[in-house]
């Protein structure tokens, strides 16, 4: 299975992207689908997650609000809508799944076995 992550780019403090992570496969089957961010030299962060059958949100304290996490089942695509952003949210976002995941592991990196190639957001102060 390979997730392909896009919308990244440079925005000004307080503007809004929205970016997307498809599927390769069709038959593949996720219990969560989820992003996580990297800055430089900091460790990976879980930012927002999306349960594929109940479509229940998880989210970062530090996004709460601002972002919003959806799935589009037809696209086999999530998407993560970020309004309000700011210089902080600078990193380089992932986008996770994985089909045995439980719900006490979906803010750990280590627990997905399936991974984007990172899409890079900038936030200009």
């Amino acid at each position: 299975v390979q997730l392909q992550a896009s919308g990244g780019g440079l925005v000004q403090t307080g503007g809004s992207l929205r970016l997307s992570c498809a599927s390769s496969s069709r038959t593949f089957s996720p219990r969560f689908m989820t992003w996580f961010r990297q800055a430089p030299g900091k460790e990976r962060e879980f930012v927002a997650a999306i349960s594929v059958r109940g479509r229940q949100t998880y989210y970062a304290d530090a996004v709460e609000g601002r972002f919003g996490i959806s799935r589009d089942s037809a696209k086999n695509t999530v998407s993560l809508q970020m309004n309000s952003l700011e210089p902080e949210d600078t990193a380089v976002y992932y986008c996770a799944a994985d089909s045995a995941i439980i719900l006490t592991s979906i803010r750990s990196a280590s627990a997905y076995l399936h991974w984007g190639q990172g899409t890079q957001v900038t936030v200009s102060s």
